[in-house]
């Protein structure tokens, strides 16, 4: 929850804007100041103070705590400029919240945490425990001393500028060892425990099997990702408590999933009470990966669990990013967190260019030239199956004449995939001509590369027939010459030489250009691959320079019998 504090109308103004556009999660703390912001700090995760900050560093500073519990403070100006990050930055989701605050008021954000400020990855906001000299590896990190990174295991981790030896270490482990002086431990929700009850096992005792059995493994509890157990023990109140207690989810299978599993140690006692011969090392290892310790039972008289360990296989993490058409401002925000959060970047070297300097430091950068987008979709799959957090990019949407189609074709289950939605070339165009895909439209590319001059001059007829505006990709190119006529002919065959066609090349670049003119006068020869051309129905029109397709024939119908 986040507490909401002011002192005056305006304070509260902006108060209730954000009140009112988050509800379920925020809370109005109201009265004397001093009462509401000890109130709100004792029960929220953060608080948001309309206050000067020097007034709030007053109040707060006889509560403060702890560094990991003390929740995350933001100030926000009596004239709403600005959101200060003002305390809990990382540990409180501060940083985050000033600019979550800062976009809903229009204020901008202020963050100053050092590690913010330059653009690498906080240690402690990687989404994974840590342990360790973090202050210290962090300082070394900013001073630009290297830093070496040791993955006991691969996990797709953001990008950090590390290096392949150093006098300080970040160390991917889920073993249990403690951190050396200079060194940080980053623990990888890498294991599953599989446990197994008898009904009314002790908590208590569940938590200490699985307590000894890590210990035994030389395995760190902080590295537990989930217990699995047989759904008919779903609600057992030792299992659901063990979970609890440990901050993990309880995950069930059926007996018949279980049964399935191929394990050392089958037994009849389970599969007479629950109806498969596994329980631990079935749940376990259900979901793939390797099993480091077999069943083991509680040390109770008569042993009322039992359980069984496994290290999952890393899931590396595949984001296909659309960048829009080229304007730094059509880049989503969405887009701009993937591509930040990637430690392996894919793409077309133009493409990396336009935001290269949206990556933060120790991103790997892997680009290749024009005509190798499939080898670009294999790079990338093959990079996210090696375990790590990879984007590829492309231009526009990446599912239209994008890299989705080709990555998607190549990834399989083993992989997470996000697709990150751009604006499209027919979008960007759009805007700029007025509102020529008001109505049903499609778009066809021009290009025979990939796909039979036959198939495209069937799809453009069907279009033309079925009365679609049409937005032509790649309608033209030196060696490419041809199409655009022909497809403009088919087009013609159903509609009037005044049929308005938009022309748009290099939308939203700062060489863009555009104009709007017809099916009869259109040259082809002025139209090249950085062109859109937007063909529009038997209804579009040209109304004050620009483009027009109503949303539907009966209202264009009563408009033009109005203008009787």
């Amino acid at each position: 929850m986040i507490g909401l504090i002011s002192a005056t109308s305006a304070g509260a103004a902006a108060r209730d804007r954000l009140a009112a556009a988050w509800p379920d999660r925020t809370r109005v703390y109201e009265g004397p100041v001093g009462d509401a912001v000890r109130a709100a700090f004792a029960e929220c995760e953060q608080l948001v103070c309309f206050l000067a900050t020097g007034a709030v560093v007053r109040l707060v500073a006889p509560l403060l705590g702890d560094k990991a519990a003390d929740p995350g403070v933001v100030c926000v100006d009596e004239g709403g400029r600005f959101a200060v990050s003002l305390l809990g930055g990382h540990a409180g989701g501060a940083n985050e919240l000033a600019g979550a605050v800062g976009e809903l008021l229009g204020a901008e954000p202020v963050v100053t945490t050092a590690t913010d400020a330059v653009g690498v990855a906080g240690l402690d906001t990687l989404g994974l425990p840590v342990e360790g000299a973090v202050a210290a590896v962090s300082r070394a990190l900013l001073d630009g001393e290297p830093v070496a990174l040791e993955a006991e295991l691969a996990w797709p981790l953001p990008p950090l500028p590390v290096a392949e030896r150093g006098a300080y270490t970040v160390r991917l482990t889920d073993r249990a060892v403690e951190p050396g002086p200079r060194e940080v431990l980053l623990r990888p929700p890498s294991l599953v425990v599989g446990v197994g009850a008898s009904r009314g096992a002790p908590v208590d005792e569940v938590l200490e099997l699985i307590g000894s059995a890590l210990a035994e493994a030389g395995l760190s509890v902080r590295s537990v990702a989930r217990l699995a157990t047989v759904d008919a023990k779903s609600e057992e109140p030792g299992l659901v408590g063990a979970a609890e207690r440990l901050g993990v989810p309880l995950i069930t299978y059926t007996a018949e999933e279980l049964a399935g599993v191929a394990v050392p140690n089958p037994s009849d006692a389970p599969l007479a009470a629950v109806g498969t011969p596994s329980v631990a090392e079935a749940a376990a290892l259900l979901g793939g990966g390797e099993l480091l310790l077999p069943k083991r039972k509680s040390a109770g008289s008569p042993a009322m669990a039992t359980c069984a360990v496994v290290r999952r296989p890393a899931r590396g993490r595949l984001a296909v990013v659309g960048l829009g058409p080229g304007a730094r401002d059509l880049v989503t925000p969405r887009a701009v967190a993937e591509l930040r959060r990637a430690s392996v970047l894919v793409g077309l070297d133009q493409y990396v260019d336009q935001i290269r300097d949206l990556l933060r430091p120790g991103t790997r950068v892997l680009e290749s030239g024009l005509g190798a987008e499939e080898e670009r979709a294999r790079t990338a799959v093959a990079q996210a199956r090696a375990g790590h957090a990879v984007a590829l990019i492309g231009s526009g949407d990446a599912g239209v004449y994008a890299m989705a189609s080709p990555a998607l074709a190549e990834a399989s289950d083993d992989i997470d995939v996000v697709g990150v939605p751009g604006v499209t070339a027919a979008l960007a165009a759009g805007a700029l001509l007025g509102a020529p895909l008001g109505h049903d439209h499609v778009s066809i590319s021009l290009s025979d590369l990939h796909t039979p001059w036959e198939v495209i001059e069937r799809r453009v007829r069907a279009a033309a027939e079925s009365d679609l505006v049409v937005t032509f990709y790649n309608p033209r190119s030196r060696g490419r010459d041809w199409q655009l006529p022909k497809a403009l002919a088919a087009l013609a065959e159903h509609r009037a030489p005044s049929t308005p066609v938009g022309v748009v090349r290099n939308a939203s670049r700062p060489d863009e250009s555009s104009r709007v003119t017809t099916l009869a006068a259109l040259d082809p020869a002025s139209v090249d691959m950085m062109t859109v051309v937007t063909v529009g129905n038997t209804a579009t029109r040209e109304i004050a320079g620009r483009m027009v397709t109503p949303r539907g024939y009966r209202w264009q119908a009563s408009a033009e019998e109005g203008a009787r």
